[in-house]
């Protein structure tokens, strides 16, 4: 199934909508909140060699001109071993909560060319700038990309995405301020106490946390040490990069 047709984006706004969110379910159902594979079981994830970052950056004052990036890093010394940088045209329009169908398919695209020309080099994971299941109907672009390429995927969040009872208040503030160390982390619970996400203080010299949410096949826990292990500034380097 595509993250969203072009045809799909063309359609008036009720329309369009009812069917991405058909979509939407029925691509959550897929989703795997589990560590899957054989790497993740190890405490020092021995045996992941590749790790993978996308991202889609807009030109300045232009929503529809946009660069989709895919990085491919070696584990655990974090150097780059492919880069793909492609200048697309952005026409599906922003619907908060519905990002993944305006950005996605450029992504998926990105790691379809990796596979077709250099698979050896598919990442073994994905770390994805934006949320997984931290999100309105709990299924962010970084659950999207997993499904639809099969990836263990992390979504990573520079800022909070304010939903079912979290937001930017004092209290969350004051939890900030208690991480005090690199590594350190609290969760990010919903109005009915299922932990989201959470914010990981991600470098020493990094005030500011990151959120890191499952997006899938891979655990809270193992995204959590995987994203701080690839952290030498606040944003993991396959997503920097």
């Amino acid at each position: 199934m595509a993250a969203g047709t072009a045809a799909e984006a063309q359609l008036p706004k009720d329309e369009r909508l009812r069917c991405w969110e058909r979509d939407q379910a029925q691509l959550k159902a897929d989703v795997i909140e589990l560590d899957t594979e054989e790497w993740q079981s190890n405490p020092s994830f021995a045996g992941l060699e590749r790790v993978g970052g996308v991202d889609l950056s807009y030109v300045k004052g232009d929503d529809t001109s946009a660069c989709a990036s895919l990085v491919v890093l070696s584990y655990p010394e974090l150097e780059v071993l492919y880069e793909d940088c492609r200048m697309v045209v952005v026409n599906a329009p922003y619907v908060a909560g519905f990002l993944a169908f305006r950005e996605a398919p450029f992504l998926v695209e990105a790691v379809q060319r990796l596979e077709q020309h250099q698979p050896g080099l598919r990442p073994q994971v994905l770390l994805v700038d934006g949320n997984g299941i931290l999100h309105h109907r709990g299924f962010g672009i970084a659950c999207h990309l997993g499904v639809l390429t099969g990836l263990p995927c992390i979504g990573v969040a520079k800022n909070l995405l304010q939903v079912d009872g979290l937001a930017n208040d004092e209290l969350h503030k004051e939890q900030i301020r208690e991480l005090q160390a690199g590594g350190d982390t609290f969760p990010l619970s919903s109005t009915s106490g299922r932990i989201l996400g959470m914010a990981l203080r991600s470098h020493a010299k990094s005030t500011k946390p990151v959120y890191v949410s499952v997006g899938h096949k891979m655990s809270l826990q193992s995204a959590v040490s995987l994203v701080h292990s690839c952290c030498w500034y606040r944003v993991p380097e396959p997503i920097r990069q």
